[in-house]
């Protein structure tokens, strides 16, 4: 059973039909329980950071997700579901337009470092559009090649994949995958080997998306 986690924003459908037509037994909850007593948990990507962590806090999943991907659960963290598995998060907060902030949002605190906004221009001084919508490529990482992780079995190295989004995760060695739009950003992460995030909708990426989907329910089974 894999549960997609509801927090009350937006709409999960497309999420839980993409499990679905990769073999899963799909549960859309905000019940704490549910997640428990789930086999894998999908963390969807709508909204803005702050509300998002705030919300799951009030309704007690913020604890229950951290300790079952400590547990090694396998875990999927979508576009925001992939921003809150990091400490904090500027988007939202009180302070977003400073620096320096004291009161950025926490999130999951599964992998380190403060998420922020994506910059708007390249080295050049040239502007680019943000949000960045639209279609772009993934290429490996700091960490291991993201070709290299189960996640991205069988998908080909300079895949498309499409993407909607205006903050971005910091870089680190959990950083399997990088896009550019005016300046490289980390599009997918990997914590041990059984949590992921993609910074992408792959629920929204055509054969691509559904591969990659179809490889974390195969994850969640072999688990």
């Amino acid at each position: 059973m894999i549960v997609v986690v509801d927090y009350h924003k937006g709409n999960l459908l497309s999420v839980e039909r993409g499990l679905s037509a990769a073999g899963a037994q799909v549960v859309v909850s905000d019940d704490p329980d549910v997640i428990a007593q789930a086999d894998a948990i999908v963390l969807p990507g709508v909204g803005a950071f702050a509300d998002a962590a705030q919300t799951m806090e009030a309704l007690g999943q913020t604890s229950v997700i951290r300790a079952r991907v400590e547990q090694g659960v396998p875990f999927l963290g979508i576009c925001l579901g992939m921003h809150l598995m990091f400490e904090e998060g500027v988007e939202g907060a009180p302070d977003e337009d400073d620096e320096v902030s004291s009161h950025n949002a926490r999130g999951l605190a599964i992998l380190p470092g403060v998420v922020d906004r994506l910059p708007n221009t390249d080295a050049a001084g040239q502007t680019y559009k943000i949000p960045h919508v639209g279609w772009n490529t993934v290429v490996p990482g700091e960490g291991a090649s993201v070709f290299a992780s189960p996640l991205f079995a069988d998908i080909d190295p300079g895949e498309h994949f499409y993407f909607t989004h205006s903050y971005c995760a910091p870089n680190g060695p959990f950083a399997i995958g990088k896009t550019t739009h005016a300046r490289e950003f980390v599009s997918a992460v990997q914590y041990k080997n059984h949590a992921f995030g993609v910074q992408f909708h792959p629920e929204k990426s055509s054969d691509a998306g559904a591969q990659l989907l179809k490889n974390f329910v195969q994850l969640a089974q072999s688990a």
